[in-house]
C-alpha cells in the first residue's frame, strides 16, 4: 500500500486530537495553584509534546526540579478530574478518523508516540473508538521524552520494522527531531501547534495541510526513493 513504509507513528495532541484548550487551561491552573505566574497560551502550546516535568521547566526557566514536579502532578490531577467528570474535550481533527480507516491494511502497523501518559492515551483512543486500530503505544511515562528517539525505537522493535520502513507524523519540531534522531521519515502537519517553517527546519520531509494529503504525499515520497 505504502511500500516500503510498514509503520506509521502518530503524535497525539495537535496531530490526532485538538486538546490545546484543555492543556492550556489546566497548565495555567497548575502554575497558579503553586503561586507562580501562569504562562501564556502561546508559550504552553510551544512546549506541548514534551514530558510534563520538562515542559514545566521550559515554561519557567530556573524553577526548582521539585517544584516542576509538583506543578506537573497538579496538572495531572486536573486532567484526571476532567476525565472522571466527563469535561475533558479532545476532539479529533477533521479528517483524522477517515485517515486511520484508510490506513487499516494488513501490510501496515500503526502506532502512537506521545507526551501523554498511558492512561491518558488509552482514554483518548477509546473515547474515539480507535484503540484497536493501533499496534504499538509509546508514552512519556514509559519512554524517554521527545525529541529523544526512544519512543520510535521502541515502536519499531515492537512491530519488527526498520527505519527505512517507518514514518512519524506530527505537529511539533520535537516530533521531527525525534524522527530524524531515529533515522526515519518525518511528515509534519500544518493544523497543530508549531508552524510549518519550524517543522521543515527540524527535519520534515514534507508538511501536509489536511489528513487526506498524507497517503498521497507518502506515496510520492516512496516513488522518489
Amino acid at each position: 500500500m505504502l511500500a516500503p513504509y510498514r509503520l506509521v507513528i502518530f503524535d497525539c495532541d495537535g496531530t490526532l486530537v485538538d486538546s490545546q484548550a484543555n492543556i492550556v487551561a489546566a497548565m495555567r491552573r497548575a502554575f497558579a495553584a503553586h503561586g507562580h505566574a501562569a504562562p501564556s497560551a502561546a508559550d504552553i502550546r510551544r512546549q506541548v509534546g514534551l514530558t510534563l516535568e520538562i515542559l514545566v521547566a521550559r515554561l519557567s526557566p530556573g524553577i526548582a526540579p521539585a517544584t516542576a514536579h509538583e506543578i506537573a502532578e497538579t496538572y495531572r490531577g486536573i486532567i484526571r478530574g476532567q476525565r472522571s467528570d466527563g469535561s475533558l474535550s479532545e476532539p479529533l481533527f477533521d479528517g483524522i478518523h477517515d485517515l486511520i480507516r484508510d490506513l487499516d491494511h494488513p501490510a501496515l502497523f500503526l502506532g502512537v508516540a506521545t507526551g501523554k501518559n498511558m492512561v491518558g492515551l488509552e482514554h483518548t483512543l477509546a473515547h474515539h473508538g480507535l484503540r484497536n486500530r493501533f499496534h504499538t503505544l509509546q508514552t512519556a511515562d514509559r519512554a524517554i521524552s521527545k525529541p529523544h528517539p526512544d519512543m520510535v525505537l521502541k515502536a519499531m522493535a515492537a512491530c519488527g520494522c526498520d527505519p527505512h520502513e517507518t514514518v512519524v507524523i506530527g505537529d511539533t519540531s520535537f516530533d521531527m527531531e525525534m524522527a530524524r534522531a531515529a533515522g526515519v521519515t518525518a511528515i509534519g502537519v500544518a493544523w497543530g501547534y508549531h508552524p510549518p517553517a519550524d517543522l521543515l527546519a527540524t527535519g520534515a520531509a514534507a508538511v501536509i495541510d489536511h489528513p487526506r494529503d498524507f497517503i498521497p504525499r507518502l506515496q510520492s515520497l516512496s516513488s522518489s526513493r
